[in-house]
C-alpha cells in the first residue's frame, strides 16, 4: 500500500444500481475504500446480504416499517439508524471520510448536509441535491471547507477536465454536456404520444432505475444536468450546452476561451465515475475495461430537437431564474414521470405537466432548506391540481 490511507465510505443508496457499483468498486479496491456504512430506502433483504459481504457495523433503513424485519436478517451488533434522522446520524459517523448520496429523490438532502457540517466530503449521485438546493449546498460546503465529488458520468467528466486547471471559471467558454438522446432520438414528433412505458424504459446504452431511465427518454435527465452543472462548477447557465452522442464514449466536455476542449471518455460503465470520485484525488488502476478505438471506429455527434425536446429548455429557464424554481421543475418532472409510469399521462404530457407548474410558480429565494422543500411540496400539489 505503501502508506496510502484507505477512504471510509458511508453509502446512502446501497441497494439501487449506484449502490450496487459502488460495491463492485469496493471489491475491486480493498486496499483503497473501506465501506463503514450502508443505508437503504426498504430493501431489507438485499441491504442485510451486503452487511454480511462488508461487515459493516452502522446501518440506515429510510423505512421504518421494516425495521424489525431487517434486524431479524442482520448479524449481531450491527446499529440501526432509521428515518431521516437516521440517514444524517449514519452521515455524520466520526470515522466517515466522506459520504456518497445515491438516493433517489428528495430524502438525501438532509443527509447531505448533515455530512457537509460534520466535515465530511460529499460525493454526489442524486440530482436532486444539487438541483433544488445548490445555492445552500454549495454554500455549505465552501463554509465547512469540504469538496463536493460529482459521481454522475457527465458531470464527473467535467471535474475530471477542469481537475488542476489553475484558470477558473473565467478561462472556461463552454461545458458541453453529452446525453445519448435516449430511446427516441430519431423518432418522429407525432409518433411520441404513442410512447408505451415499455419503450420508454429500453435505453440504448445505459442500464438504469426507472426513474432516470425515463428521465433519459425525455432528456429531463440532461436539463438537471444543466442545473447540478451551474452550482458544480460555478458556470453561468448560459455557457452550458448539451450534444448528442450516442456512442455514450465521450462523458463530457469543456471548451476553453482560447479554442481548446478537453473531453474524457471511457467504456460506459458506472464503475469509471464512482471510483474517480472515491479516490479523488489520486488516480488508480481498478482493472476497468479500456477503450479499443479501432473497434470503436467512429464517434457521432448531433444537436438536441430542442423543439421536439422542451425538457432542455424548461432547465434553462429554470437555472437562469433560478431561486426555488428548479425544485418546482424537479418536483413536478417526478410526478410527470410517476403518472406516465402508472398509465394516466400521455409521453409528451411529462414536458406540458412541467410547463404548467413552472408558469404558476412564483418564484422565492432558495437560501435556506427549507424554502427548498416547500416549494418541492407546492410543486407536487400543484401538479397533482393540474393532472385533476
Amino acid at each position: 500500500m505503501g502508506g496510502v490511507k484507505r477512504k471510509k465510505v458511508v453509502l446512502l443508496g446501497s441497494t439501487g444500481s449506484i449502490g450496487c457499483s459502488t460495491l463492485e468498486v469496493a471489491r475491486r479496491l480493498p486496499d483503497r475504500i473501506e465501506l463503514i456504512g450502508l443505508a437503504a430506502n426498504a430493501s431489507v433483504e438485499k441491504l442485510a446480504a451486503q452487511v454480511r459481504e462488508t461487515g459493516v457495523r452502522e446501518v440506515a433503513l429510510c423505512d421504518a416499517s421494516k425495521e424489525a424485519e431487517l434486524r431479524k436478517l442482520l448479524p449481531e451488533g450491527v446499529t440501526v439508524h432509521v428515518g431521516e434522522e437516521g440517514l444524517c446520524e449514519l452521515s455524520c459517523l466520526a470515522e466517515a471520510d466522506i459520504v456518497l448520496v445515491a438516493i433517489v429523490g428528495t430524502a438525501g438532502l438532509r443527509p447531505a448536509l448533515a455530512a457537509i457540517e460534520c466535515g465530511k466530503d460529499l460525493a454526489v449521485a442524486s440530482k436532486e441535491i444539487l438541483v433544488m438546493a445548490g445555492e445552500v449546498i454549495t454554500a455549505a460546503a465552501e463554509k465547512h471547507g469540504v469538496a463536493i465529488l460529482p459521481v454522475d458520468s457527465e458531470h464527473n467528466a467535467i471535474f475530471q477536465c477542469l481537475d488542476g486547471h489553475q484558470g477558473g471559471p473565467d478561462e472556461v467558454s463552454r461545458l458541453i454536456l453529452t446525453a445519448s438522446g435516449g430511446p427516441f432520438r430519431e423518432t418522429p414528433p407525432e409518433e411520441l404520444a404513442g410512447v408505451t412505458v415499455e419503450r420508454a424504459l429500453k435505453h440504448p446504452t445505459w442500464d438504469m432505475g426507472p426513474k432516470i431511465t425515463i428521465d433519459s427518454a425525455t432528456l429531463f435527465n440532461k436539463g438537471l444536468e444543466m442545473i447540478e452543472a451551474r452550482w458544480l462548477f460555478g458556470i453561468g447557465m448560459d455557457r452550458i450546452d448539451v450534444i448528442v452522442h450516442p456512442q455514450s464514449i465521450v462523458h463530457s466536455m469543456v471548451e476553453f476561451i482560447d479554442g481548446s476542449v478537453l473531453a474524457q471518455l471511457s467504456k460506459t460503465d458506472m464503475v469509471f465515475p464512482i471510483q474517480y470520485a472515491l479516490t479523488w484525488p489520486d488516480r488508480v488502476d481498478g482493472g476497468l475495461e479500456r477503450i479499443d478505438f479501432a473497434r470503436l471506429a467512429k464517434l457521432d455527434f448531433e444537436s438536441p430537437r430542442h423543439e421536439v425536446f422542451p425538457a432542455l429548455g424548461l432547465a434553462r429557464r429554470a437555472g437562469l431564474l433560478g431561486g426555488t424554481l428548479p425544485a418546482v421543475f424537479n418536483a413536478a418532472n417526478e410526478v410527470a414521470v410517476e403518472r406516465f409510469v402508472a398509465g394516466k399521462l400521455p409521453f409528451p404530457g411529462i414536458w406540458d405537466l412541467v410547463r404548467k407548474v413552472m408558469d404558476r410558480h412564483k418564484v422565492e429565494s432558495a437560501r435556506s432548506l427549507e424554502s427548498v422543500i416547500a416549494a418541492d411540496k407546492w410543486a407536487r400539489d400543484e401538479a397533482n391540481r393540474q393532472l385533476r
